[in-house]
């Protein structure tokens, strides 16, 4: 699982054959105790939760 990005204890995961149970382009995304799926380009939420104002630093 290679690191793409990692800022203000935001990790931003990548991986390359993960799409049995996400059918998009997709990124996970972990803040401490914190784990989301988030769907690119568009940004929706596909599972998990982060607080708002990292998720907000995700989405720009």
């Amino acid at each position: 699982m290679p690191v793409i990005s990692m800022f203000y204890g935001v990790i931003v995961h990548l991986y390359f054959l993960d799409n049995k149970r996400h059918k998009k382009p997709h990124i996970h995304v972990r803040y401490q105790e914190h784990e989301a799926v988030v769907g690119i380009p568009e940004g929706d939420l596909l599972e998990g939760a982060i607080p708002g104002s990292r998720m907000r630093l995700v989405l720009a």
